[in-house]
């Protein structure tokens, strides 16, 4: 069955994470993408580990679904080209500043001029009417000037630490996908096109304060910033005698089966814990007093003791693990394919279950310039001037 998004084409002009996350998600919905490229190949082709060079582990895990065209949009005709491809999009993506796309000849405006219905969405770090406008924008920038360091010092008291996953590009690539969707259904309905903007700084911030403005969200402040519950210094996976497990004893139910779970029923009357605004008032003592509990027995004794009490909790996977789970191997979340370059490779599934138009991985992670000659064609080009492109590196294909 083909996806939500089947007719839809999309043209890829974003590189790293980001950008790439949101086309990957496009493209998982049925979309059809063409990736365009520099000689050099998006950065996230060269991380590592890789059995052959530019097929990096994270490229393989952000550009399955999409086709790759390289194009030096610096000359002439490689501008000519990619304008060739925008006449025929529905939408175009970019992650550079709109100065920097307006440079090489692809600003909304002229874009618009041959395609005027196209969703034009830019991706980058900062609205440009701030005073930022313009500045550098990656995940570690994005996370330290959104607070999300200064979060981890207050809860541990030790240095600001950024968090060990790219939260700011995965995140800010969610919000670009929706707008592109959301654009797509606006266009649907009225016949127009339209250019956005989606910036990270703004979108993290948001992100951010949703949670942890505080008491700063009223004026005059009721209270200090940030949600006490996130940054206890004992939020985190408990420490049993033997290991480690995530528990979350959170409404006045899961309270009281606990105090009588493990015999301290005496502590429902207590007023540190008697309701949900005494025990958040009091949350770090709250969660000491968990963490010194649970120290006392092994992981097995907690899960049993939990599961009869109807209390949450789950394991706390490593990652090694997380790939052996018994949950996401029953519903396949780590479909395995034999990639023509790099031989058996794994991957995550597609988000969620649908009865009629579900998600699908249709093609697996390109080479660098593994569809440049299929793509030009289909835009009009013959052999011998594709050639004479390969010639003048206004394009490439693979060795």
């Amino acid at each position: 069955m083909p996806g939500p998004l089947h007719g839809i084409r999309v043209l890829d002009l974003t590189s790293v994470i980001m950008g790439p996350y949101c086309t990957q998600l496009l493209g998982d919905m049925g979309a059809e993408v063409i990736k365009v490229e520099s000689h050099a190949g998006d950065n996230m082709r060269w991380v590592g580990p890789y059995k052959n060079p530019g097929m990096g582990h994270i490229h393989l895990h952000l550009n399955r679904n999409k086709r790759s065209l390289v194009l030096d949009l610096k000359h002439p005709k490689g501008l000519e080209a990619c304008l060739k491809l925008a006449a025929k999009a529905d939408v175009l993506v970019y992650n550079v500043r709109p100065q920097s796309m307006a440079r090489l000849g692809l600003g909304y405006e002229a874009v618009k001029a041959i395609n005027e219905k196209i969703i034009y969405v830019g991706a980058f770090g900062y609205s440009e009417k701030g005073p930022y406008a313009g500045r550098p924008a990656y995940d570690d920038l994005i996370q330290g000037i959104a607070g999300i360091p200064s979060l981890s010092q207050r809860q541990t008291g030790d240095l600001p630490r950024y968090s060990p996953v790219t939260i700011g590009d995965r995140s800010v690539g969610l919000h670009t996908c929706n707008a592109v969707l959301a654009a797509l259904f606006h266009r649907e309905r009225s016949g127009q096109g339209q250019a956005i903007e989606v910036t990270m700084f703004e979108a993290m911030s948001q992100f951010v304060l949703g949670d942890h403005m505080g008491g700063k969200t009223f004026d005059p402040p009721l209270g200090d910033t940030a949600y006490a519950r996130l940054i206890a210094p004992h939020r985190r996976p408990y420490a049993t005698s033997d290991g480690f497990l995530c528990v979350l004893i959170y409404n006045d139910k899961h309270w009281s089966n606990f105090f009588e779970a493990i015999g301290r029923a005496d502590l429902k009357d207590n007023p540190k814990y008697r309701n949900h605004s005494a025990r958040a008032a009091n949350i770090a003592e709250v969660y000491e007093f968990v963490a010194q509990t649970i120290a006392a027995n092994t992981t097995d004794y907690w899960r049993a003791l939990l599961e009869k009490a109807d209390i949450p909790f789950a394991t706390m996977h490593t990652i090694d693990s997380l790939l052996e789970d018994e949950h996401m191997r029953a519903i396949g979340f780590f479909p395995e394919f034999d990639h023509p370059t790099e031989g058996r490779i794994r991957a995550t599934a597609p988000v969620g279950e649908w009865s009629e138009t579900p998600p699908l991985i249709r093609s697996l992670p390109a080479q660098l310039g593994e569809h440049s000659r299929e793509v030009l064609r289909e835009i009009g080009y013959v052999d011998a001037e594709i050639d004479q492109m390969l010639a003048e590196k206004v394009t490439a294909v693979p060795a």
